[in-house]
């Protein structure tokens, strides 16, 4: 068994994992065989209710782990549905380890399970659907001159 690995932000401008974005989660990811994991507090710029995270906020760190289960199917996809189950009100300031993984894998789709756990209990969890693309999705929107280090390892692939 190999340690956890850090793998690289979507983009440097991420909302869920971007270095570079100020408003960002800015998580930090890691893949641990067939999960990727984030330990991550929200603070005050993701606020909902008084001292607690927004929903909203909460549902973009579950979004942003699932797509890091992509370096795990090694294909790039985008969201298609999200749902997620909040269970109780998550805390500013408190470490939540996100996990996620890969529920099925089929031709077009990936299915996606991912959960927010405070001490071992968990606080929200998440399903998704996620489709697969090829790069040329992306062109259509960015200059793929500037693909960083997550899509690079699909360009490989091709």
């Amino acid at each position: 068994m190999s340690a956890p690995s850090r793998l690289p932000a979507h983009s440097p401008s991420c909302m869920g994992c971007g270095p570079e974005n100020a408003s960002g989660l800015q998580l930090e990811v890691y893949r641990d065989e067939d999960r990727v994991f984030a330990d991550h507090s929200f603070t005050e710029k993701h606020s909902g209710g008084p001292g607690l995270a927004h929903g909203g906020a909460i549902s973009a760190a579950c979004d942003d782990i699932m797509g890091f289960t992509l370096w795990i199917a090694g294909t790039p996809a985008v969201t298609r549905t999200l749902t997620v189950k909040y269970r109780r009100p998550v805390p500013l300031h408190v470490p939540v380890r996100l996990t996620a993984c890969i529920d099925e894998d089929a031709d077009h789709t990936l299915h996606i399970g991912a959960s927010g756990t405070v001490e071992g209990e968990t606080y929200f969890s998440a399903t998704g659907e996620f489709v697969k693309v090829d790069l040329m999705h992306f062109a259509r929107y960015a200059d793929t001159s500037t693909v960083d280090s997550f899509f690079v390892n699909f360009l490989r692939a091709d």
